[in-house]
């Protein structure tokens, strides 16, 4: 399975890095790259809790299958669109929206499977090596797509990415899991209210699902706006683009190899906040910095703190939830996780219209310094788990 995301991962952010610059390369406007993360993601917002429903209801192996013959089909339609040179910004839109759906009903899937897949004394393990696959590929599918982009163009990119899915429907068909949810005659606004009480009832749970949500909101704008600062900050090639998105990766690597060496260590949500506050700093320093150089490093050391926030409360929130409710958990923990980011996606695009991107993305780091140190200091619900 993790060979199969992997692969599967590696396509994926080819395509992300290819959609994002040709959007950029179509449009000349930030704003419409914020659009397209928006698009991307906020069917999360609006599916979560059905498709959470249905990771506890489904064989989460099927509903994942689903998921991702919609997004190689949806691949596929991108590259034909560029081949035949008529791609526009709104087909994009339009098929970011499709694919962000799939992703919604797949996402909760997925992270209920994991547990099901290895013990549960090294379910912290499999987690920061899960996000290690996901990271690693955002090392690898940069560096091809930045190579691809500037020989072959973007519909060979997008073509890859139709290809690599065919690594993780074959893993899907392969794996063995050891829980399946059982069907149930439960009204779905029953089971989304019990999944909601459950999450209510949990010391420390709803806190940490808003420091998610909070997080992706400030943290992820370094990320989604690289083309921004590759471009007309630095004005650049793509190339400078996929090596800024590398070395994010690569740091995200090597924060959630940290995470798996240590295991299920204590305090980690008090290591989280740490790890929060340390992100803050070097989201500002990123975005303040004079060349590429200094940036491809505060971006690589801005992806070890991510990834080790994320990795650390992903544990926990798994730690706290039965299989029955993983589904259910999982989909409002990833409402929160990608809710965040575009609606941060929209605000960040619309007032780099107004303000220099370096201003807008440093603010974000000065205020994840500042909610930090707040869970830390004042509402310490978090630092105590």
């Amino acid at each position: 399975m993790w060979i199969g995301a992997c692969t599967s991962q590696i396509g994926t952010q080819i395509q992300t890095t290819a959609q994002s610059w040709t959007v950029l390369q179509l449009s000349h406007n930030s704003f419409y790259l914020g659009v397209d993360q928006f698009l991307g993601q906020i069917p999360v917002a609006v599916l979560a809790l059905l498709a959470g429903v249905l990771a506890d209801r489904r064989d989460r192996r099927r509903v994942l299958l689903g998921s991702q013959y919609t997004q190689l089909i949806c691949a596929f339609i991108m590259a034909a669109l560029a081949f035949t040179g008529v791609l526009k910004v709104w087909h994009i839109w339009c098929i970011s929206f499709v694919v962000g759906t799939a992703q919604a009903f797949g996402s909760p899937s997925y992270s209920a499977l994991i547990p099901t897949l290895v013990p549960r004394e090294h379910l912290s393990n499999a987690i920061a090596l899960n996000s290690i696959q996901f990271n690693l590929a955002r090392v690898i599918g940069p560096s091809i797509a930045g190579i691809a982009l500037t020989t072959l163009g973007a519909a060979w990119c997008f073509s890859l990415n139709g290809i690599s899915f065919f690594a993780v429907i074959a893993t899907l068909y392969i794996i063995q899991v050891s829980f399946v949810p059982q069907r149930s005659t439960e009204r779905v606004i029953d089971s989304m209210k019990q999944g909601i009480r459950f999450i209510s009832g949990q010391q420390g749970m709803k806190a940490v699902i808003v420091l998610a949500f909070l997080i992706t909101f400030l943290g992820f704008q370094s990320i989604a706006f690289l083309p921004v600062f590759a471009s007309e900050v630095f004005h650049g090639k793509p190339t400078t683009y996929a090596a800024m998105l590398s070395f994010s990766g690569a740091g995200a690597v090597t924060g959630a190899l940290l995470v798996a060496g240590l295991g299920k260590a204590k305090h980690q949500g008090r290591n989280a906040l740490i790890g929060l506050s340390v992100l803050g700093i070097l989201t500002a320093a990123f975005a303040l910095s004079p060349s590429v150089p200094f940036s491809c490093a505060m971006i690589f050391l801005a992806g070890v703190a991510l990834l080790s926030v994320f990795a650390m409360i992903s544990s926990l929130i798994q730690l706290m939830t039965p299989d029955h409710m993983r589904g259910r958990v999982m989909s409002i923990f990833n409402l929160a996780l990608r809710g965040g980011g575009p609606v941060g996606s929209v605000i960040a695009g619309a007032l780099i219209r107004q303000f220099h991107a370096p201003v807008v993305i440093a603010s974000a780091g000065a205020l994840m310094l500042c909610l930090g140190l707040f869970f830390l200091t004042v509402n310490r619900r978090v630092a105590a788990l």
